[in-house]
């Protein structure tokens, strides 16, 4: 099994939401291509859940637009 990492995951480049169960304090980060695909998703899954949208990530880093 070994033991678990230490050091948080690099996030790909592209554009990221946040999903997670309402009244819970972690969440998936799910990463689309384009904006227009991630308002998609963040409409599509804000029916059930709790979207925060978190925006674009290059070199794992967030960009201020």
């Amino acid at each position: 099994m070994g033991r678990p990492a230490t050091k948080p995951a690099e996030l790909r480049d592209g554009y990221y939401i946040e999903i997670r169960n309402k009244n819970s304090n972690s969440g998936v980060k799910i990463r689309r291509d384009n904006s227009d695909q991630m308002y998609r998703a963040a409409k599509e899954y804000e029916r059930s859940k709790e979207v925060i949208i978190l925006g674009k990530f290059k070199n794992g880093k967030a960009v201020k637009v």
